[in-house]
């Protein structure tokens, strides 16, 4: 079965021409095109499918990216989100990914890139190409919170288990745990890196050498 996808974007002929992109596509479709964030959330309302995957534009009238990925992060946490962006400042990955997004695209992306990226963003759970991972890094606060933050022995265990593909009850089989255990580890961290997501976790446990 094809993993689905709605395209979020105020461009319709962009949108258009993504839809037929993606057509061509082996293990994905596009089931429809929403103008905007608060299209989006109208559409849900009135019981359109819900998607696996969501290609969102940033700069949007009424809604846009920025606050549709945090609405989606609050309410729809399943739907993988990919940033699909002229933008490619500092500024703009960052808040993208903080609220939730799980990837990162430049509208001039090669269409063999978005299928590699969408491919990557369903079966790795997050994708960001070479520019936009050096963006995280560089921005990753300077001042390392390895240094003064308390890391229990446990919880760098965790760290290393997150930028793997196993999920939450296969990280607590690893421990010897319970997966609620695994939980508050996780919430632990999350509090006091100040992330909110396992894609944070994963790049500081990269970036400060607990990933093993």
């Amino acid at each position: 079965m094809k993993k689905t996808i709605v395209i979020v974007d105020d461009h319709i002929l962009i949108a258009k021409a993504l839809e037929g992109i993606i057509g061509n596509f082996a293990e994905f479709e596009v089931v429809y095109v929403a103008e905007n964030g608060k299209d989006l959330i109208q559409k849900f309302e009135n019981n359109s499918k819900i998607p696996d995957i969501i290609l969102l534009d940033i700069s949007m009238p009424i809604m846009d990216g920025f606050e549709t990925v945090l609405w989606l992060r609050e309410n729809h946490p399943a739907i993988k989100v990919m940033a699909l962006s002229m933008q490619g400042d500092d500024k703009s990955v960052i808040k993208m990914i903080k609220n939730g997004a799980k990837g990162y695209l430049l509208k001039n992306t090669h269409p063999k890139e978005l299928e590699n990226a969408l491919v990557r963003l369903s079966t790795d759970g997050f994708f960001y190409p070479d520019w936009a991972s050096k963006i995280i890094f560089s921005n990753m606060n300077n001042d390392d919170p390895a240094n003064h933050i308390k890391i229990s022995e446990r919880e760098k265990e965790f760290l290393k288990y997150t930028v793997t593909e196993l999920s939450y009850k296969e990280i607590a089989d690893k421990m010897c745990c319970s997966p609620r255990t695994v939980e508050s580890y996780r919430d632990q961290l999350c509090d006091k890196l100040d992330l909110k997501t396992r894609v944070g976790l994963a790049v500081f446990a990269i970036k400060n050498g607990f990933a093993g």
